[in-house]
């Protein structure tokens, strides 16, 4: 199956593509994330710019989506939501230049996310997913009525009124995600209950004695996508491979279309 790497600015964004280049069933996002966005500033912005969109326009069987860029107010330490703002209308250029769909961030900013998609929707051909969501039902609607996608992960499943989000989101618009490393399901989770599959058979070690067959303590895997599809089907009440071959379609749709 294929695995898309998410670019979090210029540096990773390339690493990503070259990692795509070695192994045929991974595939790459380019985009700087919203708490890095005084990269832009830092480095020149249309220069920064327009590297983002040479990178991509160089290696169109690599990249899949634009991203992950978005909102962020939880970090605000790390770069304003000035700043934030408007990098993030800056970027939406490239997938007007570029016809490629989002891959957005999205943390205590649904307001403002909304506001920008909307004045900037002309320059969405392609879609999109607002990934890692963990807002209200009316924060989900908004979204959903700009035509985007839902993407969830562990991060997405940490509190009963998460559960009762997710229980909501259409099927025909929503996808699933690890986020790994990042975004592990935590027995402190209230989805973590409904998983099924505990893979054993994989021990954990500290990451210095990592080999082959085993995963790093404390890292998320790839693998662990399972967990996360367990749990939207249980709050959903569908079965597991019904609902796997749903989301699978719409991911296919949104992000892989021609490849």
């Amino acid at each position: 199956s294929d695995l898309m790497v998410t670019g979090g600015n210029l540096e990773e964004s390339t690493k990503a593509i070259e990692l795509a280049k070695q192994h045929s069933d991974l595939y790459a996002t380019v985009g700087c994330h919203p708490t890095r966005c005084n990269e832009f500033d830092e480095k020149g912005a249309d220069e920064y710019f327009n590297s983002l969109l040479e990178l991509i326009n160089d290696n169109r069987d690599q990249v899949v989506a634009v991203g992950e860029f978005g909102l962020d107010y939880d970090r605000t330490k790390f770069c304003s939501p000035e700043v934030q703002k408007k990098y993030f209308e800056k970027q939406l250029q490239l997938c007007e230049a570029t016809q490629l769909p989002l891959f957005l961030h999205c943390r205590a900013a649904a307001d403002d996310l909304v506001k920008i998609l909307s004045a900037n929707i002309d320059k969405v051909k392609s879609g999109g997913v607002v990934h890692s969501f963990d807002g209200t039902t009316e924060e989900m609607d908004t979204i959903l009525d700009l035509g985007f996608y839902i993407g969830i992960n562990g991060c997405s499943l940490k509190t009963e009124e998460n559960l009762k989000v997710v229980s909501k989101i259409p099927v025909e618009k929503l996808m699933i995600e690890t986020d790994c490393p990042w975004c592990d399901i935590r027995p402190s989770h209230a989805g973590h209950k409904l998983v099924e599959t505990r893979f054993e058979n994989y021990p954990a070690v500290d990451k210095k004695k990592w080999k082959e067959g085993v995963v790093v303590k404390g890292r998320n895997e790839p693998h662990n996508i399972r967990q996360v599809l367990e749990i939207i089907a249980a709050v959903k009440e569908e079965s597991t491979e019904e609902l796997a071959n749903k989301v699978f379609e719409n991911t296919e749709k949104v992000f892989f279309k021609d490849k």
